[in-house]
């Protein structure tokens, strides 16, 4: 299992011309899962992710996780 993370001011799915999910400020996330990963993988993974210190603080360093800046699961 394999992800690639993003900051993004916006992000959205389109299918056939259509938009099946948008979403504002937050982390786009682009995720390759093989035959052999397991569920408990994914559930790491996420962990990790919304854990990630990539949001700035007040200082201007990046050092907030998505969950201390309010993000949603």
């Amino acid at each position: 299992m394999r992800a690639v993370v993003q900051r993004v001011l916006e992000a959205r799915v389109d299918v056939a011309g259509e938009v099946v999910a948008q979403m504002q400020e937050g982390l786009l996330v682009l995720l390759g899962v093989g035959d052999g990963d397991t569920p408990d993988q994914a559930v790491q993974l996420a962990r990790k992710i919304v854990h990630l210190r990539i949001f700035e603080d007040e200082e201007g360093r990046m050092n907030r996780s998505l969950l201390e800046e309010g993000g949603t699961l």
